[in-house]
């Protein structure tokens, strides 16, 4: 079983969750899916269907700093 590291996208390795932020279309896809496996059903179609650009930069920032990626809504 794999062991959650403290990063986002499903626990995965953090090297491996920066290179994925840093692709434009896998930080979208999994940015979405972590929060629809969080039951935040909100914002998870938000990060489908807007914003996407502004979302990705800032995701790839809390990644390398922070190692989670941002988190809009609390619902």
């Amino acid at each position: 079983m794999a062991k959650k590291s403290g990063s986002d996208y499903f626990g995965l390795p953090y090297i491996v969750s920066v290179i994925l932020a840093i692709i434009p279309f896998t930080a979208w896809l999994l940015g979405a899916l972590t929060r629809f496996s969080e039951g935040k059903i909100i914002a998870g179609i938000i990060r489908l269907i807007g914003l996407g650009f502004i979302l990705w930069v800032l995701d790839l920032i809390l990644m390398i700093c922070k190692k989670h990626i941002l988190r809009i809504l609390p619902i």
